[in-house]
């Protein structure tokens, strides 16, 4: 039985590949790779000729059981394009099959977009989120940014220069200005780490678009970010008159919101007796449309509440 070996390779700087990731590229049967075009330039520098095949998200399942097979009497080895494979890469799903046949799976760390950008953004000092790259389709984004801010921790994604501006923006709608860092080109000649607000990152990338690949680093909520009692039952109330359930309303209040879901609950429960009646604080609430100045939620950065389906 064979090993696979999931091997980190360079996100830019060739002096980062690690000698022992030399040596097991160097030593195993096969290595998949996701572009074999990007990674023949990596081999041909450190004068590796071992075969390779080609693996990637559009023929992962078609080449899953070849190099399974190929584990049954020799070593693998899984790389990425550049950093740290199965992080917002395909390889995972070969990872969990290799393990579940009994095969033996050694990590070869070394580079990350990831890591090096947390270690370097000053704004991560505990538990973080990777995202990678945000949906494309803006109701599957606001959902994710909306349910991501709760959590309340700093996050990790990754953007393409062309859309830095605007997925800033979106994360000034969902979250506020937070501190955040905007970093191009990641150990490469021309790497550049831009610190400041979302606002302020906003202003400078739609006046000078960056170029190359982009990580951006957005610090974690703060404790005055959560919205206030009586906003939250402006909240709540929105979602009573939606038709939704005391724990549906709580659940999709504590992502708005940001305030505990159990907290969420009894406050339901209790508004379940009250009158009908719309509340100045729930007049801001919902004043949330495309193009309107915001109400109470708005500036703190928060998306409006769901309705229900229908």
């Amino acid at each position: 039985m064979g090993t696979l070996y999931v091997v980190a390779t360079p996100i830019g700087n060739l002096e980062d590949m690690t000698p022992r990731a030399v040596r097991v590229l160097r030593q195993v049967q096969v290595i998949a790779a996701e572009d074999t075009r990007r990674t023949r330039g990596l081999l041909n520098h450190f004068f590796i000729q071992t075969p390779m095949v080609s693996y990637h998200e559009h023929n992962e399942r078609a080449r899953l059981q070849r190099l399974l097979r190929t584990l049954d009497t020799g070593d693998v080895a899984l790389v990425s394009d550049a950093g740290t494979p199965a992080i917002s890469d395909p390889g995972a799903a070969l990872v969990a099959a290799a393990a579940a046949t009994g095969h033996r799976v050694s990590p070869i760390p070394g580079p990350s977009a990831v890591t090096a950008a947390v270690a370097a953004s000053g704004l991560v000092t505990g538990p973080f989120l990777s995202l990678g790259f945000l949906p494309r389709r803006i109701a599957e984004r606001r959902h994710l940014l909306a349910r991501v801010g709760a959590a309340g921790f700093p996050v990790v994604l990754f953007e393409s220069s062309a859309r830095v501006a605007a997925t800033l923006e979106d994360l000034d709608r969902a979250w506020g200005n937070r501190s955040a860092v905007v970093m191009r080109e990641l150990t490469k000649v021309h790497e550049e780490l831009m610190f400041g607000t979302v606002r302020e990152l906003t202003a400078r990338t739609t006046e000078a678009e960056p170029r190359g690949e982009v990580v951006l680093v957005v610090a974690g909520r703060e404790d005055d970010d959560l919205a206030e009692p009586r906003e939250a039952t402006a909240v709540l109330r929105q979602m009573r008159r939606a038709g939704l359930s005391p724990s549906q309303a709580a659940r999709e209040a504590a992502i708005v919101t940001g305030r505990p879901r159990s907290e969420l609950y009894e406050m339901m429960r209790t508004l379940a007796d009250e009158p009908e009646e719309v509340t100045p604080a729930e007049s801001r609430a919902s004043d949330d449309e495309p193009g309107s100045t915001g109400g109470s939620l708005r500036r703190k950065g928060m998306p409006r509440a769901k309705k229900a389906p229908g």
